[in-house]
């Protein structure tokens, strides 16, 4: 097997029944999402198309890393389609995971996946199926993300999550192109708001920049910036009360294609997110400052009538 389809492994912290718990952290080389429209995606740059016997492989060399209470699975993809997964795989994950007494499950799908007949191997298993909503407006995941279903195609997938016993979490985006600082704030805590009822968990996503999308198009003619972290700080501050749990990773925070603010207190911006994100303890938020978060708060108050990033 060539180096290219070894999977990618990491342990990092993940909340487990209201506590902080050790979680493997496993992204499998599948053939990607069979979607691949979304205009900020390029996670299929990375796809292989492996097949039953290399997906297994990869699922051992995955978990040869030890047990941990807490497995997550990326595929870049769908977990629950079997053109990308197939049935006899998932089940062999599900036996090594039993086997090595992990507590807790969480994978990914597009909600067109998530039916019974595919859940069914999974019962008794603590599960958690992440879907990328994105937004719970559906113009703006359509024109704006080009996502491929509907706010009600979320809605059906996870009540058959809850039927079945299973965890549902919802992605959202913070700042998909063509909205201004501000807009996308107000979206996403309007989502949040929108899925509280439909969704156990909420991850909120800072859009990055990545290769070969209409974002990375946007972004080098000028025309988009990734958001704020101070915009990510404000929606938690404004939905934690909501009463959803809410985590957020800023994924490549500081960087020119990731979130970031003004470079100096990019490490210590995204640190408290993350410490919130693991404790739900909003104070963890009040204590950050810089001067650059008035810059910010100019940004708010003009992008929405320039259209386009100022700073």
């Amino acid at each position: 097997m060539g180096s290219f389809t070894k999977p990618i492994v990491w342990r990092e912290k993940e909340r487990l029944d209201d506590r902080i718990a050790d979680c493997l952290t496993i992204i499998l080389r599948t053939r990607g999402c069979r979607w691949d429209s979304c205009y900020m995606c390029g996670y299929t740059n990375d796809a292989y198309p492996a097949t039953r016997d290399e997906l297994i492989q990869q699922i051992d060399m995955a978990l040869e890393e030890g047990g941990a209470e807490v497995v997550k699975i990326f595929t870049s993809g769908s977990f629950f389609d079997d053109a990308e997964v197939p049935m006899e795989v998932r089940a062999y994950l599900r036996d090594r995971i039993r086997d090595m007494g992990a507590k807790k499950l969480i994978v990914e799908s597009r909600p067109e996946f998530v039916e019974k007949e595919r859940l069914d191997d999974f019962k008794g298993v603590n599960l958690e199926v992440g879907i990328g909503l994105e937004t719970a407006d559906d113009e703006i995941r359509e024109l704006c993300i080009n996502k491929g279903f509907s706010f009600e195609d979320f809605v059906r997938a996870t009540e058959t999550l809850k039927e079945m016993g299973f965890r549902a979490k919802c992605y959202l985006l913070l700042k998909p192109p063509f909205l201004s600082e501000r807009e996308a704030i107000e979206d996403a805590v309007k989502s949040i708001k929108a899925v509280k009822n439909y969704a156990d968990v909420v991850s909120l996503n800072l859009t990055n920049v990545q290769k070969g999308t209409l974002v990375e198009k946007l972004w080098r003619a000028k025309l988009y910036r990734p958001p704020w972290l101070w915009s990510a700080v404000e929606v938690l501050k404004k939905a934690k009360d909501v009463g959803v749990e809410i985590l957020c990773d800023p994924v490549a925070a500081g960087k020119k294609r990731g979130p970031h603010n003004c470079g100096k207190c990019d490490a210590d911006v995204s640190k408290a997110i993350r410490e919130f994100s693991l404790t739900q303890d909003a104070k963890k938020l009040e204590d950050i400052k810089c001067e650059c978060i008035l810059k910010w708060g100019k940004v708010l108050e003009l992008e929405s009538y320039s259209r386009i990033p100022l700073l």
